[in-house]
């Protein structure tokens, strides 16, 4: 059954990103406490950020002159990307107009779509790997009321 999308408007807060994997090894790509927030408007577009519990300060009053070392681990932990979205049957579909990740810019990401009572969130997607394995990103949200 397709969804209402006035039930995705508004914003949502991270409770939990793990990935499962076809071996049933689970790992989460920001580490437990990982916080983030999706924010969809009834205009049809969309905002996802997503960070590590602890990020370390860069200790310098200009980030431009991080070292790159700094500058990387920046990078690694923290994932955003914003465009419009739309509804397909069961999923949402995310059309990436900017992204920290610059290969993501000019994709789709379709998620499947799980709705748990007025204020659980659950999107998820399967990526098959390189070695002919699997995995299963689970991203589960709380609205913000």
């Amino acid at each position: 059954m397709p969804h209402d999308p006035n039930n995705f408007v508004g914003a949502w807060s991270l409770v939990d990103w793990r990935i499962e994997y076809s071996d049933g090894a689970i790992t989460r790509p920001f580490g437990d406490g990982a916080h983030g927030y999706i924010i969809y408007e009834a205009n049809g577009f969309m905002t996802a950020s997503i960070a590590k519990a602890k990020r370390e300060n860069f200790g310098i009053p200009n980030a431009r002159n991080a070292s790159p070392s700094q500058k990387s681990e920046a990078f690694d932990s923290y994932f955003h990307y914003a465009g419009p979205w739309n509804l397909e049957d069961e999923h949402v579909v995310h059309t990436v107009t900017m992204s920290l990740n610059p290969d993501m810019t000019g994709t789709e990401q379709r998620r499947f779509a799980v709705f748990d009572g007025r204020n659980g969130l659950t999107l998820s997607a399967r990526e098959e790997m390189n070695d002919g394995s699997s995995r299963h990103h689970i991203l589960q949200w709380q609205k913000i009321d």
